[in-house]
């Protein structure tokens, strides 16, 4: 399965001015997998290295960790040379080993022509909580996320279906109806089945929604047994309370994140580790509300005002126990989840994109879902579920900024009309 990761990991390998790279994310979005695709179709060999199924590999990185020292080592190791350019390095599940993080440095700085990533699914938890120094300005990062709603279609053979939505969301024209219905059933699809690797295929290969079902909560059991695993014993219980709240807070008509919510009584103080134990380690993300539209956004946040979504639609569905035909279908008995469901889907395919994400809110009570910075520009993003787009709230925002345009996210097809790009669901990747 094609991943858009290649197209920068082949940047990365022909950069004269290459680091080593450290490519985080959650579990199970396919980091090993895309590093063992791009060694073998771009390199001779790939060294491959794995902390966790390798405990003992740790013990080489105790005693010194200088190149000239290491390479004989790894070379002996992987029963194979390790040649300069030549050779793909991959340290996997590297949040393990501390010292092999910290040997990143030197790797840089005495032996920049060895092609070294290393990948981990805790990266971010383990870097915030170490006890040894990070290799800043030493290496390049990149964060892997989920399939996005591109990469999902392209599994599924849709190559010309997707070349059709770029073109009619650059001419702003409406794409043929029958291409809109099928599009939109394929993006109802995404909801259910999620952007995770494993389900993809696994959806590919058989359409069976039960399959998918199982690999999803094999996943998620994985995410329960890292809460556990590498958290701090006090932090378990509170993780797991606010992890399982999330997907409750989603179905709230006001999806803003409230602690009290978690427990009766809860405060910041008392779940904010734990909210931030979640986010390191990738499974879900915090949007801010922006108290005023200027630049640089990041400024302007509230950092007690947020949303919470998480990584992967499919998980979603899962931890909801959600029906496969009632998402298919958007059953009525889905309608105050609805709103929640597609903010979340909007987020991650504006995150996969590299966007960060902000959303505001009037005095009077008018929300925007997204602020994002495109093209230098602010513009606002209105999400709806349906194909009403009856926006008032962001009426109330182009008349008190005046942005060069908006966009409207809904099941409606392709148009521009009074400053507002309409853009359906499933086409939120080309933004």
């Amino acid at each position: 399965m094609y991943r858009k990761i290649m197209a920068f990991l082949e940047t990365w390998k022909e950069n004269e001015h290459r680091k080593p790279l450290i490519l985080q994310g959650a579990r199970q979005v396919g980091k090993t997998y895309s590093l063992l695709e791009f060694g073998r179709t771009h390199y001779e060999n790939v060294a491959y290295f794995n902390f966790e199924t390798n405990p003992k590999l740790s013990e080489t990185f105790d005693e010194n960790i200088s190149p000239d020292y290491l390479i004989p080592i790894l070379s002996h190791i992987a029963g194979q040379t390790i040649v300069r350019g030549k050779t793909l390095i991959v340290f996997d599940e590297v949040q393990l080993c501390e010292r092999a993080l910290t040997s990143l440095k030197y790797f840089c700085e005495d032996a920049p022509d060895y092609h070294i990533i290393v990948a981990g699914s805790l990266l971010g938890v383990a870097v915030n909580r170490a006890k040894f120094s990070f290799p800043v300005g030493k290496v390049d990062m990149k964060t892997l996320y989920p399939m996005d709603m591109e990469e999902f279609m392209l599994a599924l053979g849709e190559d010309a279906l997707i070349d059709q939505i770029k073109k009619s969301f650059q001419a702003n024209t409406p794409i043929p109806s029958a291409l809109h219905d099928a599009a939109m059933l394929l993006y109802r699809q995404y909801l259910v089945v999620g952007g995770m690797p494993e389900c993809v295929m696994q959806f590919a290969q058989t359409k069976d929604y039960i399959l998918v079902r199982h690999a999803q909560d094999t996943i998620l059991t994985g995410y329960l047994n890292d809460m556990s695993k590498y958290n701090n014993l006090n932090e378990i219980k509170k993780t797991r309370l606010a992890y399982d709240n999330i997907t409750v807070q989603l179905s709230k008509k006001n999806t803003r994140f409230q602690y009290k919510l978690i427990k009766k009584g809860g405060r910041a103080s008392e779940f904010e580790n734990a909210i931030e134990w979640l986010c390191l380690s990738g499974i879900v993300s915090q949007v801010f509300k922006v108290e005023q539209v200027k630049k640089p956004l990041e400024n302007y946040r509230d950092i007690n005002a947020f949303k919470i979504y998480v990584s992967d639609l499919g998980l979603l569905a899962a931890k909801k126990d959600l029906a496969a035909n009632d998402v298919l279908y958007m059953v009525k008995e889905l309608n105050d989840f609805k709103g929640g469901l597609v903010e979340n889907y909007v987020n991650v395919q504006l995150a996969i994109s590299g966007y960060q994400t902000y959303y505001w809110e009037s005095e009077r009570g008018a929300e925007i879902d997204f602020i994002i910075q495109r093209e230098g520009r602010l513009i606002p993003i209105e999400v709806k579920s349906a194909d009403n787009t009856k926006a008032k709230s962001l009426k109330v925002y182009m008349e008190t900024y005046k942005p060069d345009y908006a966009i409207k996210l809904s099941a409606k097809n392709f148009g521009f009309e009074d400053g507002k790009k309409t853009v359906p669901l499933y086409a939120a990747f080309c933004i």
